[in-house]
């Protein structure tokens, strides 16, 4: 099991950006393909974005372009780079992780993470 804590929540404006953090502990975060999911209020939680163990990529219709998912991991650490923020991306925004081997596969299911951060809120004010 790893352990997930997200940071690089706050208040911006629209068009501002923020760049979110995922510190992994426990297990070397190089074994999993990690995930961004996001939950706005009376909503129920989407997915953002996920990024395989060799660094394939896969983003929602929603934020493709303007988000940008990596990792480095010498910091043991998931990031995501989100730009040109809308009001409509404010939320609360949660990693996750799912180990697997060596593989271009990505996931877009909360089913599919076993670990799963506390999350860290997201405000675009318009």
């Amino acid at each position: 099991q790893v352990q997930l804590v997200e940071s690089g929540g706050g208040l911006v404006q629209a068009g501002g950006s923020l760049r979110l953090s995922c510190a992994a502990s426990g297990r070397p975060l190089s074994n999993y393909a990690m995930g961004w999911f996001r939950q706005a209020p009376g909503k129920e939680r989407e997915f953002v974005a996920a990024l395989s163990t060799v660094g394939s990529t896969r983003y929602s219709d929603s934020v493709a372009g303007r988000f940008t998912i990596s990792r480095d991991n010498a910091k043991n650490t998931v990031y995501l780079e989100m730009n040109s923020l809308k009001p409509e991306d404010t939320a609360v925004y949660s990693c996750a992780a799912r180990s697997v081997l060596y593989t271009t596969q990505t996931f877009s299911r909360e089913s599919e993470y076993n670990d799963w951060g506390r999350g860290t809120q997201v405000t675009v004010s318009s």
